[in-house]
């Protein structure tokens, strides 16, 4: 299951993002996901709950939202949202299409609590 390498690697991502911010907790994550990431939705929640035990985040919730695949025909230059087995051009049917979203996997919002303690020396 690489959803787990997938949740430890994004983990790093949030620590140090909490790191910079002086966060005392992250309290939610959001992820953006494509259908052709490669990633399935389900199995990263079960594996972000073996993944978040001792760090910043372990009482974090993560959403996730799935993105559409969206492809830009290079024939006529249409852009259109479609399915994963079926990227042609919903204007002239053109199979020479070009992929523009539906294989990310982004870190897309990190939501955390300060320490207050670090808030009011004045660093920034």
């Amino acid at each position: 299951m690489h959803e787990l390498s997938v949740c430890q690697a994004m983990l790093t991502q949030v620590e140090e993002i909490a790191q910079r911010e002086h966060a005392a907790q992250v309290t939610r994550i959001l992820i953006h996901i494509g259908p052709l990431s490669g990633v399935v939705p389900e199995l990263l929640q079960q594996a972000f709950t073996v993944a978040r035990a001792g760090s910043v985040a372990a009482n974090a919730d993560l959403d996730t939202e799935l993105q559409s695949i969206r492809i830009r025909c290079q024939q006529c230059g249409a852009e259109c949202d479609t399915v994963a087995n079926r990227l042609i051009c919903c204007e002239c049917g053109d199979f020479r299409t070009q992929l523009i979203s539906g294989d990310e996997l982004l870190l897309a919002r990190v939501e955390l609590i300060r320490d207050p303690e670090v808030e009011g020396t004045g660093d920034n």
